[in-house]
């Protein structure tokens, strides 16, 4: 006698990896695709005028009033040190979650990237770890790299690339 069991999605058993892993928002910035992890997205804005912040990074483009609380936009380009590039119709903000680590409340961020590419679910056994380079290249921002459809795509670790205390 044959016994069918239909597993729901927290049911499936450890060893199966089927769906282990994480969505990720996609995005270009100068020509590479990085990914973010989706539960830190909170919103997806077109570029936008933003209020420029005296003796700011030259990365930080200003703060954003959204919806009554105060957001700063970071340019992405300009933090990871590459070519500045105009904004154009495709340059998006993402607005993300953050824990900055000082203490431990969350706090929402803006970043500007190129364009939106797509989202993509990375299961566990397809992500690397970030390969080592020494002191000579930081590579604290991404944690790992994973293979999307023949694309390398460089995860970030929002927090660590975020945090009030490396801004400075």
């Amino acid at each position: 006698m044959s016994t069918d069991v239909e597993l729901k999605n927290d049911e499936l058993p450890l060893d199966s990896d089927a769906d282990l892993g994480d969505e990720y928002l996609t995005f270009s910035l100068a020509d590479e695709e990085y990914g973010v992890d989706i539960l830190r997205v909170q919103e997806l804005r077109g570029w936008e005028a933003v209020t420029r912040i005296p003796n700011s990074p030259a990365f930080v483009k200003g703060v954003l009033n959204l919806r009554g609380a105060i957001v700063p936009i970071i340019d992405l380009r300009e933090r990871f040190n590459l070519t500045v590039s105009d904004y154009t119709e495709t340059t998006v903000v993402i607005v993300l979650s953050v824990n900055d680590g000082r203490d431990g409340n969350e706090r929402t961020m803006g970043v500007v990237v190129d364009s939106i590419s797509d989202v993509v679910h990375a299961k566990l056994s397809d992500i690397q770890a970030t390969p080592q380079f020494g002191s000579a290249l930081d590579t604290e921002y991404i944690s790992g790299l994973a293979d999307a459809n023949g694309v390398m795509l460089m995860l970030l670790n929002v927090d660590a690339m975020l945090s009030m205390n490396g801004m400075g």
